[in-house]
């Protein structure tokens, strides 16, 4: 199996293995890297191990070095100019016209490519800009659109949780949401209270879904009839967290009732739900 190094350019983000191409390399020793854009230096959070052929995608690139401690002071001095860079980006895109909005710029560690991030709901034209840039800049400038959720994790931000966003502290990856994993967690479908900062489906949404798919398979469905200690009802509604349930008696006293402590009534032979479940 193939000799793999992991490596992270950016907190909370993917990790890449690389070869460690003989290097004697430990978990936070920082290291320059060859990427598909420039060389980049990057931090390693995985120490040299054998990983399956299998989870290796593309070509394995070698680390170039270990970085030198002249690499991270050319790092912090780059990363100390993109606010600038950022800004005289800004007045470059409203000189030409352009429906962008220009979210981040970031230099890689040696300043020879610089990268602008930024939002758009059409289609532009920027090459004229991208040549403009260069001469200002002088290097390598590239233009890279990217979505919302990408905004909210690139300009960092507390959610309605009151915590730092979850994707700019430790989500690696975004995963997708449905407004089915609000309903079924009993949400108010409210977009204002079910939405992140960047305007989409909460990520935390994601995080209990798997407990209430489960303990959903357990409950009865509405209007079914169940036994309980306090006689013969019918469920009108359940706690999942609890795991209990509410059944309007026959006397119409609504009870709630613990999962354990009730039984399912026999379906009637001509409830439609049950021959469609025995078809």
């Amino acid at each position: 199996m193939p000799i793999v190094v992991g490596v992270r350019f950016k907190p909370a983000t993917k990790i890449y293995y690389f070869d460690p191409a003989g290097l004697d390399l430990h978990q936070g020793d920082y290291v320059v890297v060859e990427t598909a854009r420039a060389r980049e230096l990057g931090i390693v959070v995985i120490p040299p191990k054998e990983v399956p052929q299998e989870e290796i995608v593309g070509q394995l690139k070698p680390v170039i070095r270990k970085a030198t401690a002249l690499d991270l002071v050319d790092a912090q001095h780059y990363a100390s100019q993109e606010e600038e860079a950022l800004q005289k980006a800004r007045e470059k895109a409203a000189e030409y016209g352009l429906p962008i909005k220009l979210i981040r710029a970031e230099y890689n560690f040696d300043g020879s490519h610089l990268t602008f991030f930024f939002t758009s709901e059409q289609r532009v034209d920027f090459r004229a800009l991208v040549r403009d840039l260069a001469q200002v800049f002088r290097t390598h400038i590239e233009l890279r659109q990217i979505g919302v959720r990408d905004e909210a994790k690139l300009i960092q931000g507390v959610g309605p949780c009151g915590r730092l966003l979850c994707c700019t502290t430790y989500l690696c990856d975004f995963i997708p949401v449905s407004i089915k994993m609000a309903k079924q967690q009993g949400l108010p479908l409210s977009p204002t209270e079910i939405s992140g900062l960047c305007g989409r489906l909460l990520c935390c949404l994601t995080y209990e879904n798997e407990y209430y798919e489960e303990a959903l398979q357990k409950m009865p469905k509405i209007g079914r009839m169940v036994s309980t200690p306090d006689g013969v009802g019918k469920v009108t509604g359940y706690n999942v967290l609890k795991e209990t349930v509410q059944v309007e008696l026959e006397s119409g006293t609504v009870i709630e009732v613990p999962l354990t402590k009730m039984k399912l009534q026999s379906q009637p032979e001509g409830d439609g739900r049950e021959s469609k479940k025995k078809a």
